[in-house]
């Protein structure tokens, strides 16, 4: 089961994505690197000071060593945080605690796609979603149905189920989603 941390001011829970008109054409989507086991932290001083962000969640269940089980939610990329903003706001959140670099080469941060961050957003809510590592080699594969339809990802199988391995290039992060075999098409 997946969920996820939308930092924007249209009430946090929809999954629409922002409103075009308070988010010119100017604004991108960049990944920031993270203090580890700050994400939810910088999420919410991303919030207080207005600025839109995603931090995907997934929920787990962990074993305390006290024997007590909880469902706990943790990141889907841990030490990541998406964030919607003009270029010239880019480097001037790294002054929020937490963060402690944008991703991608010295002053030229690696820009997402609209797209693809609206298909995290559906994705999530659709599929059971998990981290998985990265992944270079392997079958490649299209999703054909679904929000992460068109996604091309690696195809791994597991005792019971099938799964795709999809990636986040930008941030060198994959996480794998559990598809029907009858919704892939291989890519050669």
């Amino acid at each position: 089961m997946s969920a996820e941390l939308q930092c924007n001011h249209d009430g946090g829970g929809s999954s629409s994505g922002p409103d075009p008109q308070t988010h010119p054409d100017n604004f991108r989507w960049l990944a920031y690197y993270t203090t580890p086991r700050h994400e939810k932290t910088v999420a919410r001083h991303f919030e207080s000071r207005s600025v839109d962000c995603f931090l995907p969640l997934i929920r787990q269940s962990r074993r305390w060593k006290n024997g007590v089980r909880a469902r706990v939610e943790q990141p889907l990329f841990p030490g990541y945080v998406f964030a919607r903003l003009e270029p010239k706001l880019y480097f001037q959140v790294l002054n929020v605690p937490g963060v402690l670099s944008v991703v991608g080469p010295a002053r030229k941060p690696s820009v997402l796609e609209d797209e693809e961050i609206e298909s995290l957003r559906a994705g999530l809510a659709e599929r059971n979603s998990r981290p998985h590592p990265f992944l270079d080699i392997g079958q490649r594969a299209r999703i054909t149905s679904g929000a992460f339809a068109g996604k091309i990802g690696i195809l791994i199988r597991e005792l019971t189920s099938v799964r795709v391995v999809l990636t986040v290039e930008a941030i060198m992060k994959s996480f794998s989603v559990e598809v029907d075999a009858d919704e892939l098409e291989i890519v050669n």
